[in-house]
């Protein structure tokens, strides 16, 4: 964990601040930019712990933007954690809120429903790009890669609780298998 230094929560504040806005489709649609920007750029983190953080941000309850708390928690402490949130939530959260009176005054409109519509493949292109980041820096043996694949099928073909695939994974995890 570094210092926190002011140079360093402002540079978390301003990349996680301009990121926010960017984030079309949610925090996860940014992950291949957070993974370029703390780990290649900045060096804050390494792919190892890049991979870490994403996957403790997924397990845990509630939103899973949760990464970004990690990010600024690893590189300057609980200030660092604080600053980074409320740099990616709060411009978002303001630009939602004058975008949303103004989407619903043009409801209805030919260009507001092709311009909802544009944007499905633009978020999910971004969480396809966030997943193959992901899984390029996990470290990846065979039995890991048939463990992903063999848990997407599952989840794809099976209504099975996904809680029990997590517990499965857990267990061949802690088997030693990986």
């Amino acid at each position: 964990m570094n210092s926190g230094g002011g140079g360093t929560l402002l540079t978390l504040a301003g990349f996680f601040g301009v990121l926010s806005l960017f984030a079309i489709g949610g925090g996860n649609s940014a992950v291949p930019e957070m993974y370029r920007f703390a780990v290649d750029v900045q060096h804050w983190l390494s792919d190892r712990q890049f991979a870490d953080s994403f996957a403790l941000a997924q397990l845990t309850p509630g939103p899973n933007i949760i990464i970004v708390t990690l990010i600024g928690f690893h590189v300057a402490g609980v200030l660092g954690a604080l600053v980074a949130t409320l740099a990616m939530c709060g411009p978002p959260a303001v630009f939602a809120y004058f975008v949303g009176g103004a989407s619903d005054r043009f409801k209805g409109k030919t260009w507001h429903a092709v311009l909802s519509r544009a944007l499905v493949p633009v978020t999910i292109g971004l969480i396809a790009a966030s997943a193959a980041v992901v899984t390029s820096t996990a470290g990846y043996n065979w039995m890991s890669l048939a463990i992903t694949v063999g848990t997407a099928l599952m989840a794809y073909f099976v209504r099975v609780h996904p809680l029990w695939l997590f517990a499965a994974a857990a267990v061949i995890g802690m088997s030693g298998l990986l």
